[in-house]
């Protein structure tokens, strides 16, 4: 019996190490966001947290979605060459666009109608990017003003993305704000000469701000903490915008100037007298001609799939932007962006920054400014596992024999 008792003791001794109780996570939001490992991971809390409306118009693109799936492919599909015997013992993430330090080899592009994603929109953005030590663009069709957004979040590096209005004195009166305001850059998008087919928008019904409708009163069932912060907070409205109000396409229908040509660039570098980033760039004739037109950064993007469907896939374009803008001019990148593999691969290529957007407006609906946190967390710790074993210490390192396109 004593031996028994015995082995009992030591059996229990060596199972004490195996039976620690892990603490309850009280708070909902840090237990949801703990649970996502991956971006893909925030996507679907934020598919339960808003509204079908909402989640579609940061998830979906335009007709048929065959540009973002096309993008996302590609960084799924490519294939990573890494250097071997190479002292990764430390990675340094850090990156220089526009000269200046990013903590982090990737920043946070500009997203319209954001308060409609969380009611902190835009501020709980910026002030994850501060935290992070990384550049968040704020756009035109932003819910929050270039001046509030400064006052909110002091810190940090600040960009401004610019739509060429009808109204050119609106327009220019938007770029003398910025500046006053202390914008880092400005980032003029050219892809919008009229609104794309976003047809889960269309299907959805969604309007600006959102109309109370049968289909809308049933959805305060099921998504009360949503409707309960838009009804309450702050009215929802677009800061930089005087007219607006209706649905996505008429608002940019009734807004956007599809006359805009490279003499309105040349007349907006005229204006600005900082770095001039010219968003939407599709082709490699077009590349030379912004540069040309006074561009420092050529801004590689299909508008996240958003504008032309079947458009030319960014990442693709790449390298022969390269050849044909040599050091006259930064590339950058953004669409499909979704692991912080995409995000290296894009820098091995030659690209000086990645602009990231639906994966932290995923994190914003699953958790407000946590939310934008833990994206920018998960970013940020798959970059640095693929540099490190891709065998890069620093980005400088990286090649493009580490990548290769299907």
């Amino acid at each position: 019996m004593a031996d028994a008792s015995q082995r009992k003791r030591r059996a229990l001794q060596h199972l004490r190490p195996f039976l620690r109780v892990r603490q309850p996570v009280l708070d909902p939001v840090e237990r949801r966001l703990g649970r996502a490992l991956t971006i893909r991971d925030l996507r679907d809390a934020a598919r339960r947290r808003v509204p079908r409306a909402v989640f579609d118009y940061v998830d979906g693109a335009a007709e048929e979605e065959v540009a973002l799936s096309r993008a996302r492919a590609l960084f799924r599909d490519l294939e990573f060459h890494p250097s071997a015997l190479r002292d990764v013992s430390t990675v340094d993430v850090a990156s220089y666009p526009l000269g200046g330090r990013s903590d982090l080899p990737f920043s946070l592009a500009p997203t319209g109608f954001t308060r409609l994603m969380h009611h902190d929109g835009e501020v709980a953005v910026a002030r994850a990017a501060a935290k992070a030590g990384i550049p968040y663009s704020l756009s035109t069709m932003g819910t929050t003003s270039v001046e509030d957004l400064r006052s909110a979040v002091p810190a940090g590096r600040r960009w401004f993305q610019l739509y060429l209005w009808r109204d050119r004195d609106a327009s220019a009166d938007l770029v003398a704000r910025a500046m006053a305001a202390g914008y880092e850059a400005l980032i003029v998008t050219v892809d919008v000469p009229g609104p794309g087919a976003r047809l889960r928008d269309v299907r959805n019904g969604l309007t600006f701000p959102p109309n109370l409708t049968p289909r809308t009163l049933a959805d305060m069932a099921t998504h009360p903490g949503w409707w309960s912060h838009l009804l309450a907070g702050e009215p929802l409205e677009l800061a930089s915008v005087a007219e607006w109000g209706g649905t996505i396409a008429e608002i940019v229908g009734r807004m956007f100037d599809p006359s805009v040509t490279l003499s309105d660039l040349e007349w907006l570098r005229s204006l600005w007298d900082g770095p001039l980033v010219v968003k939407g760039v599709q082709s490699v004739a077009d590349a030379r001609d912004v540069v040309s037109a006074g561009a420092d950064v050529v801004q590689l993007s299909s508008h996240g799939g958003r504008q032309l469907d079947r458009a030319p896939t960014p990442l693709r374009l790449v390298p022969d932007t390269l050849d044909a803008v040599g050091d006259r001019a930064e590339v950058w990148i953004d669409t499909g962006v979704m692991n912080g593999g995409d995000i290296v691969a894009a820098h091995a290529l030659g690209a000086r920054n990645v602009l990231v957007g639906r994966a932290y407006l995923y994190g914003l609906m699953a958790g407000g400014t946590r939310g934008v946190e833990r994206a920018i967390e998960i970013l940020a710790s798959e970059a640095a596992r693929y540099m490190k074993l891709l065998g890069a210490s620093s980005l400088s390192e990286l090649a493009p024999s580490n990548v290769r396109l299907p």
